[in-house]
């Protein structure tokens, strides 16, 4: 049996959240999907609150993903260690709240989905994910398995996706808020896009108001970046996978302005 799989880009703010909640229901009935995970770590900008996790659900996801701002807003902490349904990148350090990967129902089957956080350019030192992953998938029994790889780098990304492809059934980048034109099925059967883009404003940059990224860019003292006003958009990606043997049959990118 197949399964339908959406990813979503980065939800910027409470526009992206907001537009998000209004799209999403119809956006799985167009596309017929049986499975959604939603990246929300730029919900509140910075972070993401718990209230703001509960509309996410709320609005069609199955699970929400996580990244470099998983422990921004102090509020989502408890919240990571009691929700099965989001996850912050796996390899933090183990005492940090909550957890990297879950394995859920699907009509097709279990699917392990497991959330990653690159190093390059980051400003922080979580473990090589290149030497958490393959124990961990050693460990899951489930034929259907995805991964989010929050990375800044393509490079570091698609080296991951080389490395896990014929392992895993997809790996999507996220992070940059920027989509990537090579959304494709590798030589393995893994479903891969460099980086799914963002769900949020589409006018600022990368969602964020436009005089507060020049002012950063020229040195100047900045306050709490906000949400840029004007349009959003919805970015993402639908992988179709076989949940008989795990492989990627399909992979198209979207986007919904």
């Amino acid at each position: 049996m197949q399964l339908k799989l959406l990813a979503v880009g980065d939800v910027v703010g409470v526009p992206g959240v907001r537009f998000l909640s209004q799209h999403l229901r119809s956006l799985r009935k167009q596309y017929e999907i049986d499975f959604c995970v939603v990246n929300g770590e730029n919900a509140s900008v910075v972070g993401l609150a718990d209230s703001q996790a509960e509309e996410i659900l709320d609005a069609g996801a199955d699970v929400i993903t996580l990244g470099n701002h998983a422990f921004a807003n102090r509020r989502i902490h408890d919240y990571l260690d009691e929700s099965p349904y989001i996850l912050r990148p796996l390899n933090y350090a183990p005492q940090r709240p909550g957890r990297g990967w879950g394995v859920y129902d699907t009509k097709a089957g279990p699917i392990a989905v497991i959330n990653l956080i690159g190093r390059c350019n980051m400003n922080f030192g979580p473990d090589n994910p290149f030497l958490q992953i393959a124990p961990l998938l050693d460990k899951i029994d489930a034929k259907m398995c995805v991964i989010d790889f929050h990375a800044e780098a393509t490079s570091e990304k698609l080296a991951m996706a080389r490395l896990l492809d014929g392992r895993i059934s997809a790996l999507w980048g996220t992070h940059t808020h920027i989509p990537t034109a090579d959304c494709r099925v590798l030589s393995g059967g893994t479903g891969y896009q460099t980086d799914l883009g963002m769900t949020g404003p589409s006018e600022g940059v990368l969602g964020i108001r436009t005089e507060q990224s020049i002012a950063n860019f020229r040195g100047d003292l900045t306050s709490r970046y906000e949400a840029a006003p004007g349009p959003c958009v919805l970015q993402g990606a639908v992988f179709t996978l076989d949940g008989d043997t795990g492989r990627c049959l399909q992979a198209e990118a979207i986007e919904i302005c």
